[in-house]
């Protein structure tokens, strides 16, 4: 019951405890034993149905109801099963008792021996009809196992309509979100059609549903009789979860009326022990089906099951053999093609098609190719925004957390999937599905109304089932357990293959090094020579001061790839540490750029007698690095300026400039020798910044660090190297 202070809302429906309502529909009676044959419940009307019947809470003895056998027998042998541990049932037999026949119903459950007695409204010619009926549509939905669901479904009804002879016969599939939707529906002329509509979840509450999936047929016969009570030898409920007489929910009583419905039957589709759907009965008058066809409609429910999951097994073997065949098609273009995203390309329409997507977006480095209505401009937005994204695999059917320029400028699209397959190297892979403007057309307004009753505040079902419709807007269709394993699969295939790239690529930049580091550097040196003689004797010297310049820079180059690769190979750059004057050192460096760069003003402020544990080639080289980035980027005719100064225990180098700050974007990844982000960079289209990374890593090789950071206008790399101690290899 609940309490006057208890937020009223959908949990009031599914607190009720429809397996103790102590009730039985009034078609038959109810007997409960414990395990010493003792009655401890029987309906109230148990009396006038059968004969000789023991007191509650007295033992039943051979000669209660009439000493007849067809109930001894079958009692005891369940009661014995039941002693030795083994709950079972349910065990049926025909019954005579004062001259009416009784289908016996025999169960166990929760330390209880339940016996329902359903009255038989047929003959048996009748029942003899109704099981060749059984049979033929039996066989014929066999042969349906391999046709389309919705076939199987629409030929299910039919058959249970004919079984049945219910008004209205529909097959109900419930949606990820709990709601449920008519996917088939078999009915009298006359009747409004339901199929297309759709149910929300609170409809059948979550204890309702649990029931549907252990106890897979129900039939209530008449909402409009009475229920019989339960009487109690010791005012105990009695667990009705597998009793076929258990009465009805007033809820759903109400909401059977407000169908105009009088009979109702259902039957479960439970595949791998969910509730995937009903098979929902309804007739507009009381309407009794007899045990033996309820069982018939029963193993007709079963095998449906078996049919629905036999056509959803196929349809989802299919799309994972197409994907197993796409993912060896991109491995193979990333194995052995050296342009990605041409190779890309052509598979983009399948890709598309594979995960039902509107558009395919692949991007690697600074290229980018797309399958569909996308402009180029909002493909680079979406694939910048996706690289701030920590995991490397993102869905959504809704764009809530995309900025909102962005999911307005992606419009019409409402669903993303995309994966990261190299890191590196900003490779993405995209899906987009279009907003799914849909009208769904529920059986009445989804809302419940708050009434008050016996039971307390409570939400009643909706009064009307006329159609309602609802416009959806802002969401996609979503992405599917299969949708996702598929994409799982496709990230987990591509990082393979990108792996195995990236150690070709190594062996070959390896074999280029070689090149680069030997063959090149001896005719690179003689080109040196070559133009400092003619410098120096003034044959051409302008020519000669590019030459020697321009060999000057590939030297540099060709030493900072070499510098790097040691790095990247953990070998270190092999540091010779030395005490070293760093206020010496850096007046040195200052002089030499000064010279080498007549227009680039420096400004200074240097402590004298700096001693540091360093090596003075690399710290120079370190310096270099940053004093040449200030002047690439630096406002023209502003100076540079360079502070060195000791400051808790470490030697502080500061380098700063005039400038804008570096983007937001790129600060995370600053010391990193490739940048995609770099590519709009006009002064560095390369995406390279070997010089920030070597500087980098030479600072924490002498266990100290550079940073970053923007003060007052000025760009500014702080270099901290200790004063005391022996520098480690990073």
């Amino acid at each position: 019951m609940s309490s006057p202070h208890e937020p009223v809302s959908l949990a009031n429906c599914d607190q009720e405890p429809i397996h103790l309502l102590g009730q039985i529909q009034p078609h038959g009676a109810l007997l409960a034993f414990d395990f010493s044959r003792r009655l401890t419940h029987l309906s109230a009307n148990a009396s006038a149905l059968l004969p000789t019947l023991p007191a509650l809470g007295q033992q039943l003895a051979p000669t209660d109801l009439a000493g007849h056998p067809d109930f001894h027998g079958p009692f005891e042998t369940l009661l014995a099963e039941a002693l030795i541990g083994r709950e079972s049932g349910p065990v049926h037999h025909e019954l005579v008792l004062n001259g009416q026949t009784f289908d016996l119903l025999l169960h166990v459950h929760q330390h209880r021996l339940i016996a329902e007695f359903e009255l038989r409204s047929i003959s048996e010619a009748e029942l003899n009809q109704f099981a060749l009926m059984a049979y033929r549509h039996m066989s014929k939905l066999k042969l349906q196992f391999q046709r389309d669901l919705h076939a199987l479904l629409a030929e299910a009804v039919i058959a249970m309509r004919a079984l049945t002879g219910f008004d209205r016969v529909m097959a109900y599939r419930f949606h990820s979100d709990g709601s449920g939707e008519v996917v088939a529906e078999a009915r009298q002329a006359g009747l409004d059609p339901y199929l297309g509509l759709r149910y929300p979840a609170s409809d059948i509450p979550a204890q309702a549903r649990q029931l549907y999936t252990i106890n897979t047929l129900r039939l209530i016969a008449d909402v409009g009789l009475a229920p019989v009570p339960l009487l109690s030898s010791d005012g105990s409920p009695l667990d009705q979860t597998f009793s076929v007489l258990r009465s009805v929910s007033p809820i759903h009583v109400e909401y059977l009326s407000n169908m105009g419905v009088r009979a109702s039957m259902s039957l479960s589709i439970v595949l791998n022990g969910r509730l995937w759907g009903l098979i929902a009965c309804h007739h507009l008058s009381p309407h009794r089906v007899p045990y033996a066809i309820r069982m018939s409609c029963d193993v007709l429910s079963q095998l449906l099951a078996v049919g629905v999951q036999s056509a959803q097994a196929q349809a989802v073997a299919g799309r994972l053999e197409a994907a197993a065949e796409l993912r060896s098609r991109l491995a193979a273009v990333i194995t052995h093609q050296d342009e990605l995203v041409s190779g890309f390309t052509p598979l983009l329409p399948e890709l598309s098609r594979l995960l039902r997507a509107n558009a395919c977006v692949v991007g690697f480095l600074t290229k980018q190719a797309v399958e569909g209505e996308l402009a180029r401009d909002t493909t680079r937005e979406l694939l910048t925004w996706l690289d701030t994204l920590e995991q490397d695999i993102y869905f959504t059917d809704r764009f809530d957390e995309l900025p909102p320029p962005l999911a307005a400028s992606l419009s019409p699209f409402c669903g993303l999937a995309a994966i990261r397959y190299d890191a590196i190297h900003g490779g993405w892979l995209v899906w987009l599905r279009h907003e799914q403007i849909k009208t769904v057309r529920w059986g009445g307004k989804p809302e419940k109304h708050l009434t008050v009753g016996p039971l307390g505040p409570r939400l009643t079902p909706r009064g009307s089932f006329e159609e309602w419709r609802e416009t959806v807007h802002g969401t996609s269709c979503p992405w599917d357990e299969l949708d996702r394993s598929i994409i799982s699969q496709l990230l987990d295939d591509l990082n393979r293959a990108c792996i195995s790239r990236t150690v070709e690529l190594e062996r070959a930049r390896a074999q280029l090094l070689a090149v680069l580091g030997h063959d090149l550097r001896s005719p690179l040196q003689a080109i040196s020579m070559a133009a400092q003689l003619m410098e120096y004797r003034q044959e051409n010297s302008r020519m000669a001061r590019q030459i020697h310049a321009s060999t000057g820079r590939m030297e540099r180059l060709i030493g900072q790839v070499l510098d790097m690769t040691r790095i990247q190979n953990g070998m270190g750059l092999g540091l010779s540490i030395a005490p070293t004057d760093l206020s010496v050192l850096m007046r040195r460096l200052l002089d030499e750029t000064e010279l080498a760069n007549p227009g680039m003003v420096l400004a200074y402020a240097l402590e004298n007698d700096l001693i540091a544990p360093a090596d003075p080639d690399r710290v120079m080289q370190m310096v270099s690095n940053l004093l040449s980035n200030a002047r690439h980027h630096g406002q023209p005719g502003l100076p540079v300026f360079v502070r060195l100064a000791a400051e808790d225990g470490y030697a502080v180098i500061e380098v700063s400039n005039s400038g804008e700050p570096i983007p937001a974007e790129l600060v995370p990844i600053l010391f990193n020798p490739l940048k995609r982000q770099s590519a709009a960079n006009p002064r560095n289209p390369s995406g390279l910044g070997l010089g920030l990374y070597i500087a980098y890593a030479i600072a924490t090789e002498h266990s100290g660090s550079l940073s970053y950071r923007y003060i007052s206008d000025q760009v500014m790399f702080t270099i901290r190297l200790p004063l005391h101690g022996e520098a480690k290899p990073a």
